[in-house]
């Protein structure tokens, strides 16, 4: 994704425009909507790509039902009825919007429409048990009608966008040899050249380098990888269970065990990126999974090593060293698992950890972010933010100032704007509003005795 638009969506109430970059950064007070704005960006997702209703209410994110998601103006104390959010691919020049209604209490996303170039195509889900395609060119509009809705019936899954494009080749094909004389020849000449351009254009917008529209959206490898703020607490010793992925980490100790006993290899060069980020951060040395017993039952523990500048320390348990250690675990091994995603929403992975290690973290990003990760980091670290300001300037990874994007979000009465502060060559910012830094400039005048 390269911009992100939406409106009447939670505390936003104007139209918002931001824009992502391999490596996007969210900063701001508390309580202004760094968290919803992630949360809508894994909605598009679910939507676009896995072609199914989003889940407002899936962990790390718990937004409520439709009147919590719906902006709330005040006026006669009602709320708005629908809100709406959609991205573009800049690159492929495809965009991709929709509107989101009540249904059963849930947002339901109604209207979805593709476009690439001019050409467009609209899905409404909402129109007495039908689905009706629309498609066009520029301002020219044209409708095919189906029965088929899966959208309501309980699976969760949303008309297939391939369907919707075949369906309305069909309607032309049909319009040209089953009704001759019917349509004009020139009419159908627009139609299909229409429906060609967004079958070109949409074949090719893929996060994956993916080619046929079918792989495009109904088998999109992963869904971004979402953290919560807080990470899972260590256990002393560990039982083996089904590692399951969740927000927090609590599966990571299994997981790492898992890949201790079962794939080596793999373990072995994950082991070395984390030891990497180790040494450099100051957490840690060396990491180590220790098992009671030859089985893949046996309970093990997560052991820690630091080393001293002429002797190794003691391996340690992962509950006796420091509480970041444990904190950062879960994010560092999404992020450099082999099987990684392509997104990341990280939420204040500085939690516990020294500047030091937050400086790492910013290192980190940019490594990822110049490799085709695409990592949006919600923080309240300036030791995150430095560090990928100076590597850019430095040009430690070949991330260039527009590979990063700095939103700001602003607080106004009731309502928040997102402010797209740009970084130069030399890792200066611009274009930021008065407000940005204002309570650190504050307090340094303070400090001075200003």
């Amino acid at each position: 994704m390269d911009r992100v638009t939406f409106q009447n969506y939670r505390c936003f109430r104007e139209k918002q425009s931001a824009r992502l970059a391999p490596l996007t950064f969210l900063v701001g007070e508390n309580s202004t909507g760094k968290t919803s704005f992630m949360a809508l960006l894994r909605a598009l997702w679910q939507v676009a790509f896995q072609e199914r209703i989003p889940d407002f209410r899936q962990p790390p994110y718990d937004l409520g039902s439709f009147e919590d998601v719906v902006h709330y103006r005040g006026a006669n104390n009602k709320r708005l009825d629908s809100f709406e959010a959609g991205f573009k691919y800049l690159r492929s020049g495809v965009s991709y919007q929709a509107t989101f209604h009540d249904h059963r209490g849930y947002p339901f996303p109604s209207m979805r429409n593709f476009s690439h170039q001019e050409a467009w195509v609209e899905i409404n889900d909402m129109e007495n048990g039908k689905s009706l395609v629309y498609f066009g060119v520029g301002q020219e509009k044209y409708e095919s009608i189906t029965e088929h809705y899966p959208s309501l019936s309980g699976n969760g899954k949303l008309f297939p966008l391939d369907i919707a494009l075949d369906d309305v080749r069909m309607e032309i094909k049909r319009e040209a040899y089953d009704k001759p004389g019917k349509t004009e020849p020139a009419v159908l000449s627009v139609k299909e050249e229409a429906i060609e351009k967004l079958w070109k254009g949409l074949s090719r917008f893929s996060p994956y380098g993916l080619s046929a529209v079918e792989e495009v959206f109904r088998e999109v490898p992963h869904t971004p990888f979402a953290s919560a703020p807080i990470r899972f607490r260590p256990r002393r010793t560990y039982d083996p269970s089904r590692p399951a992925q969740d927000p927090e980490g609590e599966y990571i100790p299994d997981y790492l065990a898992s890949m201790s006993r079962n794939t080596p290899e793999q373990w072995e060069r994950l082991k070395s990126d984390l030891e990497d980020f180790g040494r450099d951060s100051g957490l840690f040395d060396e990491i180590a999974v220790l098992s009671f017993g030859k089985t893949a039952g046996s309970p093990f523990q997560v052991q820690i090593r630091k080393f001293g500048k002429r002797l190794k320390g003691p391996k340690r348990n992962l509950i006796d060293v420091g509480y970041g250690v444990s904190q950062a675990l879960p994010i560092l091994t999404e992020l450099l698992r082999e099987d990684s995603p392509r997104m990341f929403l990280l939420q204040q992975p500085e939690v516990h950890l020294h500047p030091r290690a937050q400086a790492a973290l910013g290192s980190l990003f940019c490594n990822l972010a110049a490799s085709g990760k695409q990592i949006i980091v919600e923080t309240h670290s300036d030791y995150i933010l430095d560090r990928a300001r100076m590597d850019v300037r430095d040009g430690k990874t070949g991330l260039k100032p527009d590979d990063i994007s700095i939103l700001y979000f602003e607080r106004d009465e009731l309502d928040v704007n997102i402010h797209s502060i740009r970084m130069d060559e030399d890792g200066n910012f611009w274009d930021a509003p008065p407000g940005y830094r204002r309570f650190f400039s504050d307090e340094t005048r303070r400090y001075i005795g200003l």
